[in-house]
Formats: structure tokens, C-alpha cells, sequence
């Protein structure tokens, strides 16, 4: 399992660390990645991820899993996202023509 996070792509950085005697050591910056399970208010169902605490601050910022993903580039992303985004889309639409 990549350190990715599913719904934004953070990934880990590489950097230096740098000591008081300004010597240089290759260090990685990890993303704080955190398992959560989101509702989809669309499918009616719970939806495990592992995504970045600050996916998880945008998801609720934009009122839910469903609104994220509405509008979220499906570059960014994982397979399972852009599988659920288009089962969300899918289902939006059945509602709006029923």
C-alpha cells in the first residue's frame, strides 16, 4: 500500500534535514495519512479510505463524501475513488430523472 492519499494525491516529499552545523541528510516528509470511513448519502452505504487529514477537513468542508467527489479532478484520483465517483454520478442521475 502507497503512502497516497486517495482522494488528493498528497504523496510523500524528500527533503534534507539540516544541522546546526548546516550538514545535509536526506529525509522523507510523510503525509498524515488516516483511515476513515465516509457515509455516501447517494449509495447508502459506508466507503473505507485512507486519506490525508486534510482531505478528511475538505471532504466535511464541502458537505460529504458525495459533494467531494462531485466536484474533485478525477486525475488526482485512486481507481477506487474514481469508481466511486462515477457509481455517485450514476445514481444522482437515476434520482434527478425519477
Amino acid at each position: 500500500m502507497s503512502r497516497t492519499c486517495e482522494l488528493t494525491a498528497k504523496a510523500v516529499m524528500s527533503g534534507n534535514n539540516v544541522s546546526h552545523a548546516n550538514n545535509k541528510t536526506k529525509r522523507r516528509f510523510l503525509p498524515n495519512l488516516v483511515n476513515v470511513t465516509l457515509i455516501s448519502e447517494a449509495l447508502n452505504q459506508n466507503v473505507r479510505l485512507r486519506i490525508s487529514a486534510n482531505a478528511l477537513r475538505s471532504v466535511e468542508h464541502r458537505g460529504g463524501l458525495d459533494a467531494f467527489l462531485a466536484k474533485a479532478d478525477a486525475k488526482e484520483l485512486s481507481q477506487r475513488a474514481r469508481l466511486l465517483k462515477k457509481q455517485i454520478a450514476k445514481k444522482v442521475a437515476e434520482q434527478s430523472a425519477a
